[in-house]
């Protein structure tokens, strides 16, 4: 019985111990992560373009709240991007009117973004749950524009943004029809990467979050749930499809609990150039 009562007590413990060490992990800043891509139709004599790709902030949970989205802000602003991409799922949880309740502690710190080709974002399906006009509305406050199906130009590059795929938002004909008449290099946008096969073959970079990078990896095991009709093929990272590049970051914050387990929080540098 002593003996049995010790196997408890050790797997107690070691229960205990993954649960902080997860809760701690998804609180760490974010691992900065970097890429340098090539992209046709780049003008003559543009120097290249220094991009920062974030996801899935969901502020509200225990693992992100303002203060914490503010430091992450400052990591930003370190590393000096001329512009700041957003993909979406800023808001945590399912409750409709969640963006209302939740999304004021957005503005303060996204407002002290200052990338010279501004901050462009697309809306993910916890934005759609919990209110895609009110969301829209906040990071219009932070100086964010907010891209449905839609295309702007900055710089050298056209961004064309495709609306939430796991919301059946995503109309990628439509962003295509108005993104092919612009100059420059053409990226897309989006919140979930499985529209990555569906891509015509002029779009050459598809940048994406809603993986979390599987936010729980257990070792021999892999990923405890996947949000992807494609497994693992867009799970996490740089993924090099025929005719396009795809880069899936990890995101800052966490859905259902406040924990991550070998799959940190994340953002991505990208160079990006002719």
């Amino acid at each position: 019985m002593r003996k049995l009562l010790m196997v408890v007590l050790i797997l107690l413990l070691i229960v205990a111990g993954f649960y902080l060490y997860a809760r701690a992990e998804a609180r760490f800043d974010p691992v900065v992560r970097t890429a340098t891509v090539k992209l046709p139709r780049w003008p003559k004599g543009i120097k290249p373009v220094r991009a920062v790709l974030i996801s899935d902030v969901h502020i509200g949970s225990q693992a992100m709240d303002e203060a914490r989205l503010t430091r992450i802000v400052d990591q930003i602003n370190a590393l000096n991007p001329d512009i700041v991409l957003m993909a979406g799922d800023f808001i945590y949880g399912h409750d409709p009117h969640g963006g209302r309740k939740l999304g004021p502690g957005l503005v303060a710190p996204f407002k002290k973004l200052h990338p010279p080709l501004g901050v462009v974002a697309v809306l993910g399906n916890h934005d759609h749950w919990t209110g895609a006009d009110d969301v829209t509305s906040l990071l219009a406050q932070a100086r964010i524009t907010v891209l449905v199906n839609d295309v702007t130009a900055r710089g050298p590059i056209a961004i064309g943004g495709v609306d939430d795929d796991y919301t059946h938002h995503a109309d990628i004909a439509a962003t295509m029809a108005k993104l092919r008449p612009f100059e420059g290099a053409r990226i897309i946008l989006t919140h979930s990467p499985d529209i990555a096969p569906r891509l015509p073959g002029d779009v050459h970079l598809l940048l994406a979050g809603h993986t979390h990078c599987g936010q729980g990896v257990l070792p021999f095991y892999g990923p405890v749930a996947s949000v992807s009709h494609f497994g693992d093929r867009y799970r996490c990272g740089l993924v090099l499809d025929p005719g396009h590049a795809v880069i899936v970051t990890g995101g800052l914050g966490t859905s259902g609990p406040p924990l991550r387990f070998g799959a940190p929080p994340d953002l991505w540098l990208i160079t990006i150039e002719g």
